[in-house]
């Protein structure tokens, strides 16, 4: 796949995009994790420690132990190097296979004699003391003689201060693989031992610490570099020169039977003498913490007084250091806070004995990372197939096998696979692609929402989002108003335009109407060409449906009468006749059913019920009575306060039962002008004339309610054509007087 048919499929799917940068970022950059990640990682090291501690084995390795008892015996430290010689013959004697002190000797013994005689003061009789002083052996010749009588290993630290003269090589090294010097930790200066002591010596190493950042020493330092050059460690050097071994055979990534996938991934192992010890890249060794173990040590009082047990000594690599609190070695690490720091150097000398060890191998991050590779590949392509939840099982199981594998590995063979960062990856995968597909369905939720909301009422659209289950068939019996509206003489208005000057027209009378009709908290049932049915409370409840019915229907007169004059205006600037636009309105209360209507493949929120077909039979009468909204009886008795004319009492098409109607010519200000109340008054009493058959009575108030409307315009409801109505059918009663029987109801011809 060339890159360009990558990039055409990425345009197709967004969503791939973050987790699959994510992905490379974790594969292709892994030394740029977090801080916080390692700091995890360690942690869970740590635990894995304590859950199962290395267990003590008793090796040949002892610390010759500057403790409390020992500075309360042999006096506060520093000691007079006299002393360290005399415990040094004394722990060769006892058979000790080597001596590693870790400590520096830096500076000439302040307590030998000459030194002691140098700083007396110029006084008289003190020539002979100095004279004979100046004969006494100097204490570090003591302790270099001690020291070169036996297996005795100096120590030194590495840093960015020190001396120039960089500390004696007794040792030789071989390498296989990568050079080393490109992995080691690496300094510029020493701070080494007196030459004489140094060249004493059978071996010199460094007692370098490595302290993680949380100040935890997990590993120890194995090798180091000063510049150019490679240096063993203390213990190591004590190992070497216990085996009587010349040379370290140091093995990197790249050398044979290494597997490092092509990477440059550090150092592997150091063998020293007949021990191979697995190392970290830089050359460090993981500390197995065991904790405390008291026959680990050997105070140094002890030895002086020849009260230590033999086999404690002989055969023994021991190393002089302290657990003191006051000299202040105290290190930290996985299992005890205040560990001594020569304890340090011999757990590790233990595990190498025993061999055990925490490795991790140099295949490692390569294994990690194709643990990463492959969950992360699933999960980025499952994820839109299966879904949030669906997926959430397969990235606890795969923090679940990295965190189960990683502790079998540790407790089976010692080796250390991370388990937080292929988890921490595999977690940011999830999260990234499913909040990006979570604002992707949002997203399209909103833009199906935004679509429906033209289709059918905000509110009912918004309760199907919130209750889904709701999306089946069936309805409820309501109360409810219904409007039924249209466009009279429509026929004759379309022939003005074309197909798409039609649909234009429609457009923007139906956009206004429809506008009225959601914000008084109705809801769009359906348009039927230049028709509208809408319906109140439903799908929310409303207590005042029949009154937001109402006031629905006089805005829309309203606003129809502003469009007439806009399209008054159009038609002038085009140069072309005006037809104002009237339409008739329909209102009508009753119990309704109401609900998801049609089949099981598709369905539509409607409202079915006789009172339904009743507002659409009232919108019909409305061009007979020449009036623009006419309502049912039973909005009549839900709502107060609007100026209404009752029209007549009539047998719609189709209905067997007469149903009083009304006409709707106003809000409460128009009822409560005194004009309008005269007029309700004339009228009612045409409506009585005329069911009284007091013809005669009725033609007198006939023309009184013709004078009082005069000049009524189309927005305020004219009643010219109502009146002419009734003034038609007096007549034709005259002539043709109704039977004996007559209600006065008037049984309608047409819809």
């Amino acid at each position: 796949m060339n890159a360009h048919k990558v990039l055409e499929w990425l345009k197709r799917h967004p969503h791939y995009i973050v987790p699959l940068l994510i992905l490379v970022v974790a594969i292709v950059l892994p030394g740029a994790q977090p801080m916080l990640i390692n700091q995890f990682r360690f942690i869970v090291f740590d635990e894995f420690q304590r859950i199962k501690p290395r267990p003590y084995e008793p090796v040949p390795v002892r610390i010759i132990d500057i403790d409390n008892e020992s500075l309360t015996r042999l006096g506060q430290w520093p000691w007079p190097r006299s002393l360290l010689a005399e415990m040094v013959d004394k722990l060769m004697a006892a058979g000790v296979a080597a001596i590693a002190f870790d400590v520096v000797f830096s500076e000439p013994d302040r307590t030998s004699p000459r030194r002691v005689v140098e700083q007396l003061p110029a006084i008289s009789g003190l020539e002979q003391l100095k004279a004979l002083g100046s004969t006494l052996p100097d204490n570090d010749e003591v302790f270099a003689r001690a020291i070169g009588r036996g297996n005795v290993v100096t120590g030194f630290v590495l840093g960015p201060t020190g001396d120039e003269q960089a500390p004696a090589m007794k040792f030789g090294t071989a390498a296989a693989g990568d050079p080393p010097q490109r992995f080691v930790a690496r300094f510029s200066h020493a701070l080494t031992n007196l030459p004489e002591l140094e060249a004493a010596a059978a071996g010199n190493g460094s007692f370098n610490s490595a302290p993680d950042p949380d100040g935890i020493h997990r590993r120890q330092p194995l090798l180091v570099g000063l510049n150019d050059k490679i240096y063993p460690s203390l213990l190591a050097e004590a190992l070497r020169i216990a085996q009587g071994a010349n040379t370290y055979v140091i093995k990197s990534s790249g050398a044979s039977g290494e597997h490092s996938f092509g990477e440059q991934t550090g150092i592997t192992s150091v063998r020293i003498g007949q021990f191979n010890v697995p190392t970290d890249g830089r050359g460090n060794v993981w500390l197995y913490d065991s904790g405390e173990i008291a026959e680990r040590f050997l105070p140094v009082w002890q030895v002086m007084e020849g009260k230590a047990p033999p086999e404690r000594l002989d055969g023994n690599i021991v190393f002089l250091g302290t657990s003191a609190a006051g000299l202040k070695d105290q290190r930290t690490t996985p299992l005890n806070p205040v560990t001594a720091g020569v304890e340090i150097h011999a757990q590790i000398l233990e595990q190498i004995l025993t061999q055990t060890f925490l490795a991790r191998p140099d295949y490692a991050d390569g294994a990690e990372r194709l643990f990463i590779l492959a969950l992360g590949i699933v999960l980025i392509l499952l994820l839109p197939r299966w879904g949030a939840i669906g997926c959430a099982a397969i990235a606890v199981a795969a923090v679940a096998f990295a965190t189960g594998g990683s502790w079998l590995a540790f407790s089976q063979g010692g080796f250390l696979f991370d388990p937080v960062y292929p988890s921490v990856v595999v977690i940011m995968i999830y999260i990234a692609e499913s909040l990006i597909l979570y604002f992707r369905s949002e997203a399209e939720r909103r833009t199906v929402r935004t679509a429906f909301t033209r289709y059918m009422s905000p509110d009912l659209v918004a309760q199907l989002a919130a209750h889904p289950e709701r999306l089946k068939l069936g309805g409820e019996i309501r109360d409810m108003t219904l409007l039924f509206c249209d466009i009279r003489g429509f026929t004759s208005i379309s022939e003005q335009f074309d197909a798409a000057g039609l649909t234009r027209f429609i457009n923007r009378f139906l956009t206004p109407m429809t506008d009225v009709i959601l914000r008084q908290r109705g809801t769009i049932d359906k348009y039927m060409g230049d028709a509208i049915m809408a319906f109140w409370n439903a799908p929310l409840d409303d207590r005042e449906h029949a009154v937001n019915a109402c006031r629905a229907a006089l805005a829309m007169m309203a606003d129809l009468n502003r469009l007439n004059q806009v399209w008054r205006k159009e038609a002038e600037a085009e140069g072309r006749p005006f037809r104002p636009v009237d339409i008739g309105i329909g209102l009508n209360s009753g119990a309704c059913c109401v609900g998801n209507m049609g089949s099981d493949q598709r369905f539509d929120y409607s409202v079915l019920g006789d009172d339904v077909n009743l507002a659409s039979r009232l919108e019909g009468q409305s061009k007979m009575y020449g009036v623009p909204i006419v309502i049912g009886e039973n909005v009549l008795e839900r709502v107060s306060g609007f100026a209404t004319l009752e029209l007549d009492l009539i047998k719609v098409k189709g209905k067997t039962k007469p149903v009083r109607v009304y006409a709707l010519l106003g809000d409460g200000a128009v009822a409560a002008q005194p004009e309008f109340a005269a007029l309700k008054s004339a009228h009612e009493s045409l409506i009585t004339a005329y069911r009284t058959r007091d013809w005669d009575g009725g033609e007198r108030i006939l023309e009184k309610c013709r004078e009082m409307v005069k000049g009524r315009s189309r927005a305020q409801g004219r009643l010219d054509g109502l009146y002419d109505l009734y003034a038609a059918r007096i007549t034709d009663c005259r002539l043709n007087p109704p039977p004996p029987d007559w209600d006065g109801v008037y049984v309608a011809q047409t819809k």
